[in-house]
């Protein structure tokens, strides 16, 4: 083998895998056809869960630095321009508030990380750079993906360097991270499935170094992170981390158009400048199968969402840290032959899961904009009317978009090869997250005596059997029972009563990801639990 994984698409998806395999050890090629990230906007929120996984990968103070000041709020308006009063006003804390109140919050139901403000191309020289500490990665810019052809050993690709020669690279697995258009995807022959086409914008990224400072903090909105505009044309404005640059989406015929929207949008004299101008579609859709053979599919190349609800991206980072830890159980040799089909198995549902999370949150967008009327400034009579109408349904309907805490903590696998499966389960919510340890969940956040996180006592590596509450079950047969696989495995003596009393069991197996295998007060069939938790 050239490499251990060849991954196609240097995204923030792709980079977060090759990052995490990099920390693995395994021996990765990571292939992009642009010659460095591109400034363009695409993602601007990292949500909860992501930044808990950056956490782990000691990423989210380098990440909050990079990005939006954490004094900043993060508040959503509905509004006729930036200098008349907002008909909505949706406030969400800034990261410094967001901390406090998780500080003070230890029933479960809270993050351990909020969620943080940074634009796609400010992540994506950073995770690039992070990548460069990493001796078993190498990065190859400027060079495409062509073809591929795999047999029962490995896959042999064929790629076209910026001088137009091609070469080919053998690995053991190839990983497509390459976004909806998604080459890989179309090599092996998976189709999307789904909704697409759904409307159809115009997306500008603006420079207006002022705009942020000037923003009317008396009749106007304030200052915030998204202004939905009450018009026909579904525009929306978007604050980017460094405060300086702003993104605008509307359906406009134009480029031309779009600077005279932006500078309607603001409503009052600003020097801007237009940096780019892109047409784009929504779409709902989802990838029939995640892999065909060894070559997988992650990210926008199986799930594409319309990014209300910031599920996109971050939905991404979920495969990729669930196929991170498998991959290195496959090419450790520790991992059965249930691992790699795993990874479609549960993510596949979330992905789909997501999408309708997506489409929910648009319906309740779209029922806001649908009172539109173009009175909606007249200051008596229907016009009046009509506006509190509006606002009176965006002020519930938009909630939708921007409270997605259930999708984004409370998702679970159900039916997994590799959990301990118990038949029922809590309901999947998209807005409310009650913690759980139900196998197939995310372990719930929570604060021990000492001040520290549960979270940041499990290694990122291999299983962890958590003892909770001061059990005297014997765990030493499961511990074995799995390290006779070869697969790393540490127990965790947790005797703080707070946790034993949110996790609800003495005894819970985690993955590396933090969800649960399997739970219980009682020893388990140790030689059971183990082969279903290494895929065996």
């Amino acid at each position: 083998m050239d490499t251990q994984v060849l991954i196609v698409g240097a995204g923030p998806v792709g980079l977060t895998l090759a990052l995490d395999l990099g920390m693995r050890g395994i021996k990765v090629t990571l292939v992009e056809q642009k010659d460095k990230p591109a400034f363009l906007p695409k993602m601007e929120r990292v949500n909860a869960r992501t930044m808990e996984l950056y956490r782990r990968m000691g990423l989210a103070d380098k990440i909050r630095a990079a990005g939006l000041r954490s004094d900043v709020p993060m508040d959503v308006f509905v509004v006729l321009d930036l200098v008349t009063p907002p008909l909505v006003r949706l406030h969400y804390p800034s990261v410094d508030q967001a901390k406090a109140d998780i500080r003070a919050t230890n029933d479960g139901t809270a993050p351990l990380e909020p969620y943080h403000l940074i634009s796609q191309y400010t992540l994506e020289p950073l995770l690039k750079s992070e990548l460069e500490r990493y001796p078993s990665v190498t990065q190859r810019w400027s060079t495409q993906f062509i073809s591929c052809e795999q047999d029962p050993n490995g896959v042999t690709t064929t790629l076209k360097t910026s001088d137009g020669k091609t070469e080919t690279i053998r690995a053991a697995f190839v990983i497509g991270c390459d976004g909806g258009a998604s080459p890989v995807r179309h090599a092996i022959g998976i189709k999307l499935q789904g909704e697409p086409n759904s409307l159809g914008l115009r997306q500008a990224l603006y420079r207006c170094d002022d705009l942020f400072e000037k923003l009317p903090q008396g009749n106007g909105p304030g200052r915030g992170r998204h202004y939905h505009v009450a018009d026909d044309k579904s525009t929306f404005l978007i604050m980017q981390d460094s405060t300086k640059h702003w993104t605008l989406h509307s359906e406009m015929e134009n480029d031309e158009d779009m600077k005279t929207q932006f500078a309607k949008t603001v409503g009052f004299p600003v020097k801007f400048e237009m940096l780019s101008c892109n047409p784009w579609r929504q779409n709902l859709m989802v990838a029939e199968r995640y892999q065909k053979g060894r070559v997988l599919l992650a990210g926008d190349a199986v799930h594409l969402v319309i990014p209300t609800g910031g599920l996109g991206m971050n939905s991404g980072m979920g495969d990729a840290i669930d196929l991170g830890w498998k991959l290195e159980g496959i090419l450790k040799g520790w991992a059965g032959p249930n691992m790699l089909g795993s990874y479609e198995f549960e993510r596949r549902q979330i992905g789909d899961r997501n999408v309708g999370a997506s489409r929910y949150a648009t319906i309740g967008r779209r029922k806001w904009r649908s009172h539109y009327r173009p009175n909606i400034r007249d200051a008596f009579g229907e016009g009046r009317q009509n506006r509190e109408t509006l606002a009176r349904v965006a002020e519930t309907e938009q909630r939708k978009t921007n409270e997605m805490i259930g999708a984004e903590l409370g998702y679970r696998y159900v039916n997994s090869p590799i959990i301990c499966e118990i038949p029922g389960g809590p309901e999947h919510l998209f807005r409310t997250y009650v913690p759980t340890t139900w196998p197939g969940a995310r372990l719930p956040h929570v604060w021990l005596n000492d001040g520290t996180a549960v979270q940041d006592k499990i290694p990122t590596t291999g299983y962890t059997i958590l003892r909770l509450g001061k059990t005297s079950v014997d765990t030493k047969p499961l511990h074995e029972a799995i390290a006779s696989y070869g697969a790393p495995v540490s127990t965790l003596e947790i005797p703080d009563e707070v946790a034993r009393d949110i996790y609800g069991y003495d005894l819970i197996l985690l993955r590396p990801d933090m969800h649960v295998v399997w739970r219980g007060n009682a020893a388990p069939d140790a030689a059971e639990v183990a082969a279903i938790a290494t895929g065996h």
